[in-house]
């Protein structure tokens, strides 16, 4: 314990140096992997332009300078709205990014000649694209500009709840002629363009999921009944799990897709796991899942034909509906070996649909397995440095969210690949970033700029406010809520004998006030930050330090218990209080509170 302590002491004061300086902004490092990027991209048109049409053509410059053009605008927004945002994520998505743009122009040239041979007309998806991304960063800008905290999404969390189930359910609730395409409900069709709700419903239903296990996590944290030696939840808290297996069933029935059901339920899953850390909600969940995935296999043609298709795609090869997607993309993956047949030289335009959802099919038969890897590791590099800022932030909410936007790129790619590889049954989800398509491709800009906006404020020193500031405004109850080491609270002696302090010892006669602060003590001011209440003073009557905070002992302290048995370990019953452990006095991580504390505001909704 006393380890521990020091280690959180240690990661309390990693910014403080004598004399004082700043914490590096890393902006440069991101310039310079942005500019690595945008080479790495331009050889790769170099490439597909040499092998496809043995020639070059403008058609480079234009791609190339709208890719600068985009990311420099990026780096612009992030360098003076997010300035100590991970330098590492933009570049990530950059090249991710830019490498499935050429995919899209090499598929396109491919596409071009078969329908010149055709005598057919041909519009390329490769142009599309780049307006997609010129619009998606019009939104990533608005979010960095807007959101200037994260934990303002706080007091919209039922809202945007509300809102990603409406998403959610409305392809639903349309005709096939607005909502069907290729067998899945999932699409808003309108004139003029589509889109796909459901994209947009993943970041608003983290969002809530995210404010709402902050709100309930004790509940969720609460042990029921022990069966077999396993502490299962109780009934009564099952309620999200509950939900989210109702929401995904329903996306099967109505939507027909396998995709974002898995997606959903995974991404919920895992934001409950971190909330709580008990095993036994992502086992309850799985079991739910698979008992569910099991009913709608017994259920629904589609289900079975999917699964058909992933035990043996040859068998029903030449079927409407069958395996030959699937058996292409393994031809492709088959052809390309370890190193490719390289950019440009290869027959991925065999492929259906190559350019949305088998574009890692693509992209494997001609950079191969080492390069389909080493895209694979960017993904985890991007997920890995999101995680980190998650880590890092000092508030729950921006933990949980961090985590949930993190998991839901790598859930994304897990869930498309695998398909494609035939490691579990295909579904319609796109390749983050790499696929053609508007909605994905705006939807996963939004979630870049939230994850940049949380590093920021992870990696961002604490700023000490002069005495005479005016105090900040107060955000939501669950927006403060900080990571604290929780203990078990402390018990009462038998009635009738003396009350227990707050940090574990008898009052005596002799012992000070409790509005007086010894060497070893709690500022009474620290109380919002999750560490014990000081106790009341003799007669009833509040110390100022509990005037101050605005909330009183809880009552299961004061009582007195005539059953229960005195905390673990020597009490001290003298006259002196005992001194409060490692673990009450420090949080687990450094919070804002513990430097400005007595310059914020007190209130009920500091928790």
């Amino acid at each position: 314990m006393a380890a521990a302590a020091g280690n959180q002491s240690a990661v309390g004061q990693q910014y403080t140096t004598n004399p004082p300086r700043e914490l590096p902004k890393r902006r440069g490092t991101e310039l310079m992997l942005l500019a690595f990027a945008a080479v790495i991209v331009t050889t790769a048109f170099v490439l597909v332009q040499i092998n496809q049409e043995q020639s070059l053509s403008w058609s480079i410059l234009w791609y190339g300078g709208a890719y600068l053009a985009i990311f420099s605008a990026a780096h612009v927004a992030v360098r003076r709205w997010a300035p100590y945002a991970d330098p590492l994520i933009l570049p990530c998505v950059a090249l991710l990014n830019g490498l499935g743009l050429v995919a899209i122009y090499r598929l396109d040239l491919a596409e071009a000649e078969r329908a010149r041979s055709l005598g057919e007309e041909f519009a390329g998806s490769a142009p599309r694209q780049v307006l997609y991304t010129v619009v998606a960063l019009a939104l990533f800008l608005a979010v960095l500009r807007v959101i200037k905290d994260h934990r303002t999404l706080t007091s919209y969390a039922y809202t945007a709840g509300l809102a990603g189930l409406i998403l959610l359910a409305l392809p639903a609730m349309l005709p096939a002629s607005l909502s069907e395409v290729n067998g899945a409900k999932v699409w808003l069709r309108l004139p003029g363009f589509s889109i796909q709700p459901g994209e947009f419903a993943k970041i608003l239903l983290m969002i809530f999921f995210a404010s709402f296990l902050v709100a309930k996590r004790d509940l969720f944290m609460t042990a029921g009944k022990r069966i077999l030696g396993v502490e299962l939840p109780r009934a009564r808290d099952l309620g999200p799990i509950i939900i989210a297996a109702v929401v995904c069933l329903g996306i099967l029935v109505f939507e027909r897709d396998l995709g974002t059901a898995l997606l959903f339920f995974g991404i919920t899953l895992m934001m409950l796991y971190v909330a709580t850390e008990r095993a036994i909600w992502v086992v309850v969940g799985l079991s739910m899942f698979l008992v569910g995935a099991f009913i709608a296999y017994q259920l629904f043609t589609h289900v079975q034909q999917r699964v058909t298709n992933w035990i043996d795609p040859l068998a029903t090869y030449d079927d409407p509906g069958g395996g030959y997607q699937i058996a292409q993309g393994l031809f492709g993956l088959g052809t390309g070996g370890v190193f490719g047949t390289g950019l440009g030289a290869g027959r991925p335009e065999m492929v259906p649909e190559a350019h949305t959802d088998f574009i890692s099919a693509a992209l494997g038969e001609e950079i191969g397995f080492v390069g389909l890897a080493a895209v694979l590791l960017l993904y985890l590099l991007l997920a890995m440095r999101g995680m980190r800022s998650a880590l890092a932030v000092r508030d729950t909410f921006g933990k949980l969210l961090g985590g949930g936007l993190s998991f839901a790129i790598v859930m994304q790619v897990f869930v498309i690949v695998g398909g494609v590889t035939k490691l579990i049954p295909m579904t319609g989800v796109t390749t983050p970033f790499l696929s053609a398509g508007g909605s994905s491709l705006l939807a996963n800009y939004i979630l870049v700029a939230l994850l940049l906006r949380i590093s920021d404020t992870a990696r961002r020193p604490i700023q000490q406010k002069p005495s005479g500031e005016a105090p900040p405004k107060q955000l939501a109850p669950i927006a403060e809520a900080h990571t604290v080491m929780v203990q078990r609270p402390p018990q009462t002696p038998a009635e009738g004998g003396p009350a227990l302090s707050a940090s574990g010892g008898q009052q005596g006669p002799g012992q000070p006030a409790p509005g007086q602060q010894n060497a070893g003590q709690q500022n009474p001011g620290h109380q919002a930050a999750g560490h014990q209440p000081v106790p009341p003073a003799p007669g009833g009557q509040q110390s100022p330090g509990q005037a101050r905070g605005g909330r009183q002992t809880p009552p299961q302290t004061a009582q007195p218990a005539s059953d229960g048995p005195l905390p673990s370990g020597p009490s001290q019953t003298g006259p002196q209080q005992a001194e409060p452990s490692a673990a009450a006095e420090e949080p687990a991580w450094p919070t804002e509170d513990s430097t400005d504390e007595p310059n914020r505001p007190k209130g009920d909704d500091a928790t």
